[in-house]
């Protein structure tokens, strides 16, 4: 029997009460505290006025280069191997043991692949995970400025409290003293980033000490963001925060291949973590997103097992000339650049540029040259970064090479 029948309404009065619902849906589903506070983040923004405009994309850390060849056979393997079920919530055996493994050929240690390693969507997604199973609401959790704004609005969507702390402008570098005062007796928690994004810092042996001893005084949980650590420049290494004497068992340590193999699309990310942690973000990842893409965990596996040393270096190297070429562009056109040490970001001086602050700028700069950039305020809890745009430099030489040019016409 027809709904309208067993409703006793005639068709007319039934599609006149669904009209006046799909008019007046807003009186009846109310939108969360939660989902008002979070919203699109300016470099969504700023990449939907790109394609508009139809131009240069260095908002959105795309990294659009080409994804290396054990990558896309593992994952076609796969397939056709019949990886295309479920599998494990913390992901399939072989990542995690290619994971475990080149941790070990990179930092000396080996972590457990069954009990400390998690695999999940992006690291981002395993960001998620860990808070969720680290924080409660009204957790106070310490980002240091400028930070990723992901970070920020993570720990919002899980009711934690993001605390900002300022660092040395232009050096980026971590102040003990500003540390130190952003913690109160709610704090649970400190964010690190390295290399960093926007700022490019790679953090210090001496920064790391200062953190490890904070966390210590005051038992604090370490999410330590580490996805652009093959991304460094001037001969700098990477020191994982997790491996500090002081902060080992109190560390989280995010990771993922989005970057190095140019698969950010694929969402593939993973934490190493103690075991009791890793079995919480465990469970969360499987209520969340039940498990990563099968075939594409063996393609990241089969990438990580077959791509050696030179490859990461090869990236370092690649991407410390992109970095030249552009930060040389930026200071000719007059957008004094703040070098980075690592990563593929570019934090430019806008001041000089019209605008009110950082969105209009970005917006002028887009529209007068063809290139996006990201707004400085996507990246600082207040007015401070109103002088300041990044860009991503991770581009194909003739990509960026042509968006250098659209620069230096503009500046002329």
């Amino acid at each position: 029997m027809p709904y309208w029948q067993a409703s006793n309404l005639l068709p007319n009065q039934l599609f006149s009460i669904i009209e006046f619902i799909q008019k007046h849906k807003g009186l009846f589903m109310k939108i969360s505290t939660r989902g008002q506070n979070i919203r699109q983040s300016d470099i969504r923004t700023m990449t939907t006025a790109c394609r508009e405009a139809g131009g240069i994309n260095l908002a959105q850390g795309v990294c659009d280069l080409k994804v290396p060849a054990p990558v896309i056979a593992g994952a076609k393997q796969a397939m056709d191997d019949g990886f295309n079920i479920y599998t494990p919530n913390h992901g399939l055996p072989q990542l995690r043991e290619a994971i475990a493994d080149k941790t070990a050929a990179f930092h000396g240690k080996r972590p457990n692949p069954e009990t400390e390693i998690v695999v999940s969507l992006g690291a981002t997604g395993v960001f998620y995970c860990a808070a969720m199973a680290l924080l409660n609401p009204g957790d106070e959790v310490i980002l240091f400025e400028p930070y990723y704004g992901y970070h920020a609005s993570t720990l919002e969507a899980v009711e934690a409290v993001p605390v900002y702390a300022p660092t040395q402008p232009g050096s980026w570098k971590i102040e003990p003293d500003a540390l130190a005062k952003a913690i109160t007796s709610k704090t649970k928690g400190i964010v690190l980033c390295s290399p960093g994004n926007p700022s490019g810092h790679v953090l210090t042996r001496e920064e790391i000490d200062i953190v490890a001893d904070l966390a210590n005084k005051h038992d604090l949980v370490v999410f330590s963001d580490e996805i652009y650590e093959h991304f460094l420049f001037d001969g700098r290494s990477h020191l994982c925060p997790g491996l500090h004497p002081g902060l080992d068992g109190r560390t989280v340590t995010m990771s993922g291949v989005s970057k190095t193999f140019s698969i950010t699309g694929w969402r593939l990310g993973y934490c190493i973590c103690p075991e009791h942690v890793a079995t919480a973000i465990t469970h969360l990842n499987d209520l969340v997103y039940v498990c990563a893409p099968a075939p594409l965990q063996m393609g990241v596996a089969a990438g990580l097992c077959q791509l050696g040393r030179d490859y990461y270096e090869g990236l370092a190297r690649d991407h410390e000339k992109k970095r030249d070429l552009f930060c040389n562009t930026l200071a000719q056109a007059g957008l004094a650049p703040h070098r980075p040490e690592g990563a593929y970001y570019v934090l430019a001086d806008v001041s000089s540029v019209p605008g009110n602050d950082s969105l209009t700028r970005a917006m002028y700069l887009l529209e007068k040259t063809g290139v996006a950039s990201v707004p400085g305020r996507a990246f600082f809890h207040d007015n401070s970064g109103d002088s300041l745009v990044r860009f991503c430099f991770a581009k194909e030489f003739p990509i960026l090479e042509e968006a250098c040019d659209r620069i230096l016409s503009w500046a002329r």
